[in-house]
């Protein structure tokens, strides 16, 4: 996992988490990261900034050895190209160009241990289960048909019983 920040066209700054199975952001040269986009909120927002300013900020953190290392670069969103194939369920691909890479102090780091991955890290011959949002009522007429199917024969959640999973850790 990292910490993806972009900046939108007014220049504020927004992060996101991004999550994977182990070895997701492939270094392919000294100069080149590559990291798979995943279904999201639809909200767009790293990689609307990412196809708007190109420039990104990622922040590695290893929680279990206290570690931490910091890559600034500009990036570029690319929908087809070979190593798709690679990553399960991938709808694009970001390039990272990197400007800047340095290890960070890890003193404030706290220790954690990974109990378990996330269910919605997409995985060959496994189905992703459709996260929780797209079943609510109020976002039906805005996901795609084959998704409002599945959503429907799960049962349809209001905004409060969505509220409620998402305090309880449930995506």
């Amino acid at each position: 996992m990292f910490f993806l920040s972009t900046v939108d066209s007014e220049g504020m700054p927004t992060v996101s988490y991004k999550g994977g199975s182990e070895g997701f952001v492939k270094v392919l040269d000294d100069k080149t990261l590559v990291f798979p986009g995943y279904d999201g909120n639809g909200m767009f927002y790293s990689v609307g900034n990412i196809d708007g300013q190109g420039k990104v900020g990622m922040l590695f953190i290893d929680l279990e050895n206290p570690h931490r290392v910091r890559v600034q670069g500009t990036a570029k969103l690319v929908r087809e190209h070979p190593l798709m194939d690679k990553y399960t369920e991938a709808q694009y691909l970001i390039f990272v160009t990197v400007t800047k890479i340095w290890a960070n102090c890890p003193r404030y780091v706290h220790k954690y241990k990974k109990l378990d991955q996330s269910k919605y890290v997409p995985e060959p011959c496994k189905e992703t289960p459709i996260p929780t949002w797209k079943r609510l009522d109020i976002v039906q007429d805005a996901i795609k048909p084959e998704e409002k199917t599945i959503a429907e024969s799960q049962g349809l959640v209001d905004l409060e019983t969505y509220e409620k999973k998402v305090e309880q850790g449930e995506g």
